[in-house]
């Protein structure tokens, strides 16, 4: 006798598409961590108003259009090193269009307590792209030459002579977005499988000092399959795609309390964080109302919109009064938050240049708090902010 499914019985999957809407064949690396997948499939349709010499409700035609919003939250876990990047990366990759840029990692020959770091041979890095020390992570600011860089903020440890710099993989933006298919399959493999083929991250929000790091991505797919009433050529599929075999999945999560802030016109460590929540917009449309289709054709992004909103404790220090001052006189000044101090556990975010809103005062608790209310990143062309995993 069938008995209920229980909702821990379930695994996630991500892949980019080569195609919009096209679901790629997927494996075991493919799996990412998730809390939940919400997923709302509906019809779009208008009322009836032709008079039937009734007040019955005569029903809706058959292949009217079809609309279909996601949301997918996860925690922030710790991502095996040597392969192109975290099980979400797709997502990333997703809501900021930028394909991911690795850096294999490096020797010290010398570093400074500026932030300036000469490797023993060329660095081939780029501006805005990630490196690591001892579980830090910090930003190539400027190129000085082949096999030196400018950081946006010195390591807390100053990297020693013939020390490692470890691999990161580094997300940037770009005017495209690619779009993802996310693959839901449950126990036992008699119950209704999922896949959202034509995912496009709308919205995520990088949370920061909760019980625990966590990402949510929001967004918009071009359909939604399942195993019960799956057709030849769904998704660009001929047969639904059994789940690939099992292994080893590392479910180890951050606490959110681990990590680092890096805030201010000359970036300064901020101990005082209460929270913080990075979010990435990209006000996304379908092409959905084309006649002919009952399913959205391509994906169309507006403009994109970077926000940072954090709440601090007051200080009578330098640091705190000019981040305040920094607000009252509209400069800009640079955001970093790393979530997670130990290597293949962390990820850091990085807004060059932010006009921070005058903070709120909270004086509710017993500890003055100022609130940072989503002050918007700027930039020149999709560098406003960047993503790396170490």
């Amino acid at each position: 006798m069938p008995s209920y499914i229980s909702s821990q019985a379930n695994r996630f999957y991500a892949a980019l598409e080569a195609s919009y809407g096209a679901a790629p064949a997927i494996q075991s690396s493919n799996r990412i961590p998730a809390l939940k997948l919400k997923v709302q499939h509906q019809l779009e349709v208008t009322e009836r108003k032709d008079k039937t010499g009734s007040r019955t409700f005569p029903g809706l035609p058959v292949g009217a259009r079809r609309r279909t919003n996601f949301e997918l939250r996860t925690y922030l876990t710790t991502w095996q090193k040597g392969t192109s990047g975290p099980g979400y990366g797709p997502l990333f990759q997703s809501a900021l269009g930028g394909p991911p840029r690795s850096f294999p990692g490096g020797t010290v020959s010398s570093a400074n307590s500026t932030g300036t770091v000469t490797f023993t041979a060329a660095h081939n890095l780029e501006a805005g792209q990630g490196i690591s020390s001892a579980g830090e992570i910090r930003f190539v600011a400027a190129i000085v030459d082949p096999s030196t860089v400018q950081l946006n903020a010195p390591f807390v440890t100053t990297p020693a002579a013939g020390g490692p710099i470890a691999a990161t993989v580094t997300y940037t933006p770009s005017t495209d977005l690619p779009s993802v298919t996310l693959f839901d399959y449950w126990s036992p493999t008699s119950a209704v499988q999922r896949i959202l083929c034509g995912v496009a991250v709308d919205q995520v929000d990088i949370l920061v000092n909760g019980d625990y790091h966590e990402f949510d991505f929001s967004g918009v797919a071009q359909d939604v399959l399942d195993s019960s009433s799956f057709s030849a050529g769904d998704g660009q599929l001929q047969s639904f795609p059994t789940e690939p075999p099992l292994a080893s999945f590392d479910y180890t999560i951050v606490p959110g309390n681990m990590g680092q802030a890096w805030l201010g016109s000359s970036p300064t460590q901020f101990f005082t964080l209460t929270n913080a929540t990075v979010s990435i917009k990209n006000g996304l449309d379908t092409r959905a109302r084309e006649f002919g289709s009952t399913l959205p054709r391509a994906i169309c992004p507006g403009q994109r919109s970077v926000t940072a909103s954090f709440d601090l404790h007051s200080l009578d220090d330098d640091a705190t009064k000019a981040l305040y001052q920094s607000a009252r006189q509209q400069s800009p000044v640079s955001v970093m938050f790393q979530l997670g101090e130990l290597e293949g556990q962390a990820v850091a975010v990085n807004l060059k240049s932010v006009i921070p809103e005058v903070p709120e005062f909270d004086d509710s608790q017993t500890r003055l708090q100022w609130r940072f209310r989503a002050s918007r990143a700027q930039g020149t062309i999709d560098d406003e902010i960047a993503v790396a995993f170490a």
